[in-house]
């Protein structure tokens, strides 16, 4: 995002990351909203919470050097959470109704996430560029957020990847280590992570699109 801060750009007028904590907000399924951020972000974000009415939001705590120490200190705020749900924050357009199937799905198996069909063929490549493969795409998906868990489940695996220092890009990797199985839902097309330019401009489309203009 050319060094911008992609949580507090604005999508259709609203910040992304608001617009992400508004979905959480009305979820049936969420009771308390966590929040790992910047420590300099910090005072920006809880007063936003305030303008933008997100009442479920109980804390907001200095993230880590990584994802599993961001997650970990989220998850240390609230303690006595049976289920815990791991959005990111760039994904402004998931649904409250696509959060309460995946928490509906956790309680049901312990841990589970939304998955849509990779679309695009997939090749696997060396260093050089040269393709050494190319996975049947038939089984691939792309993993969404919320990932949601059974609480000591998540807790337990983020700290043995951090304790064996495995480096893990999403939650769903952190529980798969410890040999358990994540069960994956259909996911939505339009909850899209905010990463380039461009993801802005197709979150505008789609806003568009549901509001009728």
């Amino acid at each position: 995002m050319g060094g911008t801060d992609k949580l507090m750009e604005f999508l259709d007028n609203v910040p992304v990351l608001m617009r992400t904590l508004t979905a959480l907000q009305r979820a049936a399924a969420i009771d308390e909203i966590v929040i790992a951020a910047r420590e300099d972000a910090l005072v920006d974000i809880s007063t936003l919470c305030k303008t933008y009415g997100i009442t479920k939001c109980s804390k907001v705590v200095r993230g880590g050097e990584s994802r599993c120490h961001s997650v970990l200190a989220a998850l240390e705020a609230s303690p006595e959470a049976r289920l815990l749900a791991v959005q990111d924050g760039a994904r402004p357009l998931v649904t409250p109704a696509l959060i309460d199937r995946t928490v509906e799905a956790a309680a049901k198996c312990g841990a589970a996430a939304p998955a849509v069909p990779v679309k695009d063929t997939i090749k696997t490549v060396a260093e050089d560029g040269a393709v050494t493969g190319t996975p049947d795409r038939s089984t691939l998906r792309a993993v969404q957020t919320p990932q949601v868990f059974e609480a000591d489940l998540l807790k337990a695996a983020l700290q043995s990847a951090l304790e064996n220092e495995v480096p893990v890009t999403d939650d769903c990797s952190a529980v798969e280590r410890l040999g358990k199985v994540v069960y994956l839902i259909d996911g939505d097309e339009e909850n899209l992570k905010i990463t380039t330019p461009v993801d802005l401009v197709i979150a505008e489309a789609i806003l568009a699109e549901r509001e009728g203009r």
